[in-house]
């Protein structure tokens, strides 16, 4: 069993958990293509089998999230599930907000948490930060495609819609949104809606799958890789699926391979005017 699930991730629920569910059904080894914090919502693509193979291709993938902030408030973990460090600092305006965005958008030097799964000499950041001790984690290129305020759900909290590269901590374009209005804010709650090609429309909840059911769910890895396919004839395949490489006229790049009866075979790459499988996903 080999492919892709978009899981609706339930909020309070751990990535790993949606994980292992599906891993139980399906009876094959599974994983998360971009985890999500447990108090957060929504696409959390899920890898069953070979699948899995695949997560460097979609670790730049565009993402889109709805998230929460809520102005004037201070947290350990810059959110509401965490100790609170100050609840009364200024709440801007609607077009302070607006006017302020702009400067928070394209490839930025972020800070993440310091309550992340972020490694600090073997340990996480998360685990260091419980323990009390201190620590600081070093800014990170990442890109933000754009920010959009959508509304105004109470006195203190707005909405926005936050296009972003991998990598990217929604918590700390809150942090960072607050300083920038000489304030603070937390995120209060997210949902993502977009996960490259996988979305919230297409996406499921674990509570409605069965290990008689979950096939129906499955999508094929072949259709989410936005590669040109090829089909080799019968000697060229014999060779590139025995590890071999073969002289190919193709531009340098990737491609889907197909076996000879057009079932998909796995990832090919071209270089030098050489062809070489270099993953196998069947």
């Amino acid at each position: 069993m080999t492919g892709f699930i978009t899981v609706d991730k339930a909020a309070g629920v751990s990535s790993a958990c949606e994980v292992n569910l599906i891993k139980r059904l399906s009876g094959t080894p599974c994983g998360h293509m971009g985890t999500l914090d447990p108090m957060a919502s929504g696409v959390l693509p899920v890898a069953i089998g070979n699948a899995a193979r695949l997560f460097d291709y979609f670790l730049e993938k565009k993402k889109t999230y709805v998230a929460n902030f809520e102005f004037g408030t201070d947290s350990d973990t810059l959110d509401t599930t965490g100790n609170i460090i100050s609840a009364n600092g200024v709440v801007p305006s609607a077009d302070e907000i607006m006017r302020a965005l702009p400067s928070l958008c394209g490839e930025v030097l972020q800070i993440p948490p310091k309550f992340s799964a972020k490694n600090i000499n073997g340990k996480r950041g998360y685990q260091l930060a419980r323990a009390g001790v201190e620590f600081s984690l070093p800014p990170k290129k990442v890109n933000i495609y754009s920010i959009k305020l959508l509304k105004q759900i109470s006195e203190n909290t707005f909405s926005f819609e936050i296009e972003c590269g991998g990598g990217t901590y929604i918590r700390s374009i809150a942090r960072d949104l607050g300083k920038k209005l000489e304030t603070c804010a937390v995120m209060s709650a997210l949902v993502r809606t977009k996960s490259g090609c996988f979305t919230l429309e297409n996406a499921v909840r674990t509570s409605r799958l069965t290990a008689e059911n979950l096939s129906d769910f499955i999508i094929a890895t072949d259709s989410v890789l936005p590669f040109e396919s090829i089909y080799p004839d019968k000697n060229d395949a014999k060779k590139l699926f025995n590890g071999l490489s073969v002289p190919c006229e193709l531009s340098d790049g990737i491609y889907k391979i197909y076996f000879t009866d057009g079932s998909f075979y796995g990832l090919a790459e071209a270089k030098f005017s050489k062809l070489k499988v270099r993953t196998k996903l069947c």
